[in-house]
């Protein structure tokens, strides 16, 4: 049986001698009900000029704007997935190599500067002369203010340095200085003795110049986090209707190719103290069940890309490898679903898009002025300045002790995307374009007791050729 508002409007065409294919009814139920009496109206009198008396599908595709301009072009590629490499390293032995990796990869970054040629170890700066100027780098092990000065401890293989900061400009830029953040400093000997720091140099993202990769095809990503299915604060109807409206008539549904969901697919079990009262699914197998049935009416040509958070079920510290497939294997037998862990990198159309869920912002935010979780972009952008997703050990975010670092943002992405806070935002840096997708979870007691609202079931949509972005809010 027609919609009301459908039947209504063919009466509307057929009074004025109109006939209407039976393959323009799909299109028409398929378009909002405040926008069809004007459309019909509209292409009636389009129509009834050109002495033309039919209504075809075409001619609905075409006033609408999503009449199909051949095949759309979908190439896609993993560039990194920690999943396969992560290994066994363990105690002290596997710290002192995961470090050793972070000191080597950063300054691998950091020789590409013109500065590099001047490097010195810290052995070797520790005996520069009056006027005489060094560059060094090393992982911060310290920093401390005191009255007008900010002091900051520098390790490198040959041992630790200190450095005194007096100016004020640069003082600011000491304080925002990352525990365990790899950074390059111009130093010249202090007229007391000892070092005093001139530049504070970070391995940082290449400035202009440098243009972000785009798809020659007019495709979009859609950019999703923190889904938590199994929650009973999950929005299940508006998530329902996200996926109903990709395989509808929209004509940016219609360009959709790929779903990057960056972690917290489900709620998990015991992640905090009596979860489970806030739980409509009791089971991590029940929860991923869950979510394998909400994502199956997502269109086959959609490709997901699927990474882990905190809630997730797996390893927690990271980095971390995919969800295991033991918990569901549903997911990992999708053709259309790609499991990842985190952090991870993948290729659309040409366009490199990182992915972390975020986790390091609960360090981040503590301890570096001016950080909130309000505004997750200002941390997004502080990660590609360090070039790297969770710099500081020892706190809130458990890390690994691996032999290779793969927390290190080596190769520099066009879309750096996270989640984690909640709260959906853009931004920029340096021709990165910044997201974090925000949630699909309404308010939970813990949020409402701290004040935080989130920003739920907004859909981030990005033209992999042109860069806009494009909403979509199902909370409405």
């Amino acid at each position: 049986m027609l919609d009301r508002e459908v039947a209504l409007a063919l009466d509307y065409a057929l009074k004025k001698g109109f006939q209407v294919h039976p393959d323009a009814l799909d299109v028409l139920e398929g378009v909002d009900a405040s926008e069809l009496q004007r459309l019909i109206r509209d292409l009636v009198k389009t129509k009834a000029g050109k002495n033309a008396f039919m209504i075809s599908r075409d001619d609905l595709e075409e006033i609408l704007g999503i009449k199909p301009e051949g095949e759309l072009t979908a190439e896609h590629s993993v560039l990194f997935d920690p999943t396969p490499l992560i290994t066994s390293a363990e105690g002290v032995e596997g710290y002192n190599a995961l470090f050793a990796s972070r000191f080597a990869k950063l300054k691998k970054i950091v020789l590409a500067r013109p500065e590099a040629s001047r490097l010195r170890s810290s052995a070797s700066a520790a005996s520069v002369k009056d006027d005489e100027e060094a560059y060094v780098c090393g992982l911060v092990t310290g920093r401390s203010s005191e009255r007008n000065v900010t002091k900051v401890a520098l390790d490198d293989p040959a041992g630790t340095l200190e450095a005194v900061v007096h100016d004020g400009d640069l003082r600011k830029a000491a304080d925002m200085l990352l525990n365990d953040q790899f950074v390059m400093a111009k130093v010249v000997a202090g007229r007391g003795g000892g070092l005093v720091a001139r530049e504070l140099i970070m391995p940082d993202v290449p400035g202009s110049g440098s243009e972000p990769n785009r798809s020659e095809s007019e495709v979009y990503a859609v950019f999703l986090s923190d889904l938590h299915i199994g929650s009973k604060y999950f929005l299940e109807g508006a998530f329902a209707e996200f996926v109903s409206w990709l395989s509808g008539i929209d004509p940016v549904a219609r360009r959709v190719r790929y779903m990057i969901i960056g972690g917290d697919l489900v709620d998990g079990v015991g992640i905090f103290p009596n979860q489970d009262k806030e739980l409509a699914y009791q089971t991590i197998g029940e929860q991923l069940q869950k979510a394998d049935e909400m994502l199956a009416g997502v269109p086959d040509h959609v490709q997901i890309f699927i990474t882990p958070g905190n809630h997730d079920p797996g390893r927690r510290a990271l980095p971390q490898p995919a969800i295991p497939k033991k918990y569901h294997a549903g997911l990992w037998e999708r053709g259309n679903v790609e499991m990842l862990g985190n952090p991870a990198m993948i290729s659309l159309n040409g366009v490199k898009v990182g992915i972390f869920h975020g986790q390091s912002i609960d360090d981040i935010v503590k301890t570096t002025p001016g950080l909130s979780y309000d505004r997750p972009v200002d941390v997004m952008r502080h990660l590609l300045k360090v070039r790297h997703y969770s710099p500081i050990f020892g706190s809130q975010t458990p890390i690994a002790p691996e032999t290779e670092d793969m927390m290190v943002i080596d190769e520099v992405p066009d879309i750096f995307h996270m989640g984690h806070v909640h709260v959906t935002e853009l931004g920029s840096y340096r021709g990165v374009l910044l997201v974090n997708a925000g949630t699909w979870q309404g308010q939970t007691p813990f949020q409402s007791s701290i004040g935080q609202t989130p920003t739920p079931a907004r859909a981030v949509l990005v033209n992999l050729k042109t860069f806009k972005v494009y909403y979509k809010d199902f909370g409405e």
